[in-house]
């Protein structure tokens, strides 16, 4: 029995050629902005295409749940004015 051949580097790097990792397509949630991945629920906010799917304030501590409803806040624009207008606003209309 003889010894098998040896492969040259360009054979075996050939071979290997489909072994890398590709980059992962990650995309935004459009609710809170952060990273997710497709087809899956967001960590954050808990929304899967635009419906809120899991509670993600039900598992926080109170000082927590408090802290993610004003991140959440933050985010959501609000249609409310921000405190009273200044005398210089009432005064031009």
């Amino acid at each position: 029995m003889s010894i098998r051949m040896r492969h040259t580097k360009a054979h075996r790097n050939e071979r290997r050629a489909h072994h890398g990792l590709k980059p992962l397509q990650a995309g935004t949630c459009p609710k809170c902005k952060s990273i997710i991945m497709p087809h899956n629920v967001c960590a954050n906010c808990g929304t899967y295409r635009g419906r809120e799917e899991i509670d993600v304030l039900a598992k926080l501590t109170k000082k927590e749940r408090k802290q993610k409803e004003k991140e959440l806040a933050a985010t959501e624009p609000s249609n409310q004015p921000q405190g009273e207008p200044s005398m210089e606003e009432m005064s031009k209309s």
